[in-house]
This record gives structure tokens, C-alpha cells and sequence, in this order.
């Protein structure tokens, strides 16, 4: 086993996150492209990059034990489909202005993790925890009140990776071959849906410019690379560390959705960020409380 070398985890904690936050700018060069032909294609090339990346990334005995655990390979079925049904969301939030709400969702998630570990898992949440629970529902509370309905891409985002991330607790699977067997699960759906829409290799009613075939061909890469950076990451990082990273996403999504794509951050959406951010300062802070009493 190789030794813990920080700054390596840094490096590769911080591209994955950094690849993860400039996503958006990813799908709007394919925005004319609908959403569910976006998944459909990510689904195809993530099934194929992952296969070939399982050929020099070598997992010695992983579809052994899957096939001697059939129940293993259900729970990632499920798992599949809800990051399927995440990454159909995110993508459609993207490319019709609604990157502000994909950003909230990711905020929202890691106070999500803790719901989940407290009402399914019987964990028992300490009081700065409940808490941080508490002020991001008191954040989506303020946004229903103030727009009059929920925040459907936020909690949807929030919901799907919180549930995925919990069933694939149930299925201890690396995180390569893991996705690889997911995505090859979902496709035969995909391939019904082209099936079904044949027309679905065209954008707008004409065939792909060879910009688009290129961009939705490059899905398998940027799907795969930042889990592959992650998984390297988390062997060098405690993963209270990897957590505190992973607030560089939504906030960089943040920024571009006010930055380079002119989303309103109206003063009630600000607020309700405002209560999610202190939510998560008060989670980080109980992190950092409980890893020192450990150490």
C-alpha cells in the first residue's frame, strides 16, 4: 500500500471538484442538444470509456464478488437509476437557466447526507448538527415562502445523490467498476429509447455538427476523470478534508450561473443561500469539533 502523500490528494481532491464545478460550461456548448438525448449519450460513453478504463485500471476479483453477490448488482441498478435521474435534472437545470437551484441542491446535499444517516440508518445527530439541519430548512422554507413553491431542482439534486450515495453504501463496490456496472445497466435503456426516437441522432430536427458529435462523445471522459481523481484523492485525504472541498463546486456553479450566464440572484434566493451557508459553517464546525476529539 502506498504512502499518504497530502499534497497529491490536494491536487486531485482539487481537479475533481474544479472539473465538477465547470460542468455547466460543458453542457452549454451541447445546450441545443435536448436533456434526455445529453443523458442518453453520457450513459453510452461512460459504459464504454469505464470499460476500457477497467482494462489498465486494474480491480483484480470486482465482478467476482458482484457475481457471487447478486444482490450487490440490484442495489447498483437502483443506484444507477437515481444518478440517471440526478444527472437528467442537473443537465436540464443547466441549459434552461436554472443553474442558481442546481447550486442550492448541492449546497443543500451534504445536510441531506446527515437527514439520511438519522431516519434510515438510526444514527443519532448531535445538537450542532440538528442545528445545521435546521437552518437549511429554514432556507427551503423561506424560498417556498417567498416564490410559492418548492424548490423542486434543488430537492430533487439534493434528494437523488443523498439516496444514491446511501444505497451505494449497501453495495461495497469501488467507485470505478461501480459506476461502470451502473451505467452498463441502464444501457439497454438507452439503447430502446434511440430505438424509440430515431430521430434522436440529430439536434433540432438536423444531424449533429461534428462540434456537437465530439462534445456528447466526450461525455464518457468528463463523466469518468473526476471520479477517477476522487477515488485517487480520498487514498491521500482524510475524508473530512475531501468534504470541506466539496463546497468548490456549487460554488463555482454559483458564480458562473450570476457571472458569465446573467441568472438574477434575487435578495429572497440570496437569503435562503444565506441560511444554507450558515447551516453548512455550523456543520463544518461540528466536523472539525468531533475529528479533534478523535485525534
Amino acid at each position: 500500500m502506498h504512502a499518504a502523500n497530502p499534497r497529491r490528494g490536494y491536487i486531485l481532491g482539487l481537479s475533481a471538484y474544479i472539473i465538477w464545478g465547470l460542468f455547466p460550461l460543458y453542457f452549454k456548448a451541447i445546450q441545443s442538444v435536448p436533456a434526455v438525448e445529453i443523458i442518453v449519450h453520457r450513459v453510452l460513453w461512460s459504459a464504454l470509456f469505464g470499460s476500457l478504463l477497467l482494462l489498465v485500471w486494474k480491480h483484480p476479483g470486482w465482478w467476482r464478488e458482484l457475481r457471487n453477490n447478486p444482490r450487490r448488482l440490484g442495489i447498483l441498478a437502483l443506484s444507477g437509476a437515481l444518478i440517471a435521474g440526478n444527472w437528467l435534472t442537473y443537465v436540464w437545470s443547466v441549459n434552461n437557466g436554472r443553474m442558481l437551484e442546481a447550486s442550492l441542491g448541492y449546497y443543500i446535499n451534504p445536510l441531506i447526507n446527515v437527514l439520511l444517516g438519522m431516519l434510515i440508518l438510526g444514527e443519532r445527530l448531535r445538537r450542532l448538527q440538528w442545528l445545521a439541519v435546521g437552518m437549511a430548512a429554514v432556507g427551503v422554507a423561506q424560498q417556498v415562502w417567498q416564490v410559492g413553491s418548492l424548490p423542486w431542482v434543488s430537492l430533487v439534486l439534493a434528494l437523488s445523490f443523498g439516496f444514491y450515495g446511501l444505497i451505494r453504501k449497501q453495495a461495497p463496490v469501488a467507485a470505478l467498476p461501480g459506476l461502470v456496472v451502473e451505467t452498463w445497466m441502464l444501457v439497454p435503456l438507452a439503447l430502446g429509447w434511440l430505438l424509440l426516437h430515431p430521430t434522436a441522432m440529430s439536434a433540432q430536427g438536423a444531424f449533429y455538427t461534428s462540434s456537437e458529435a465530439l462534445w456528447l462523445m466526450a461525455a464518457g471522459p468528463v463523466t469518468l476523470v473526476p471520479l477517477v481523481c476522487f477515488n485517487a484523492a480520498a487514498r491521500h485525504l482524510p475524508y473530512t478534508t475531501l468534504g470541506f472541498l466539496q463546497y468548490l463546486a456549487p460554488t463555482l456553479v454559483l458564480l458562473q450561473a450570476v457571472v458569465l450566464f446573467d441568472e438574477h440572484l434575487s435578495s429572497s434566493t440570496l437569503a435562503a443561500f444565506m441560511f444554507i451557508w450558515a447551516g453548512l459553517a455550523i456543520y463544518s464546525v461540528d466536523a472539525w469539533l468531533n475529528l479533534r476529539k478523535r485525534s
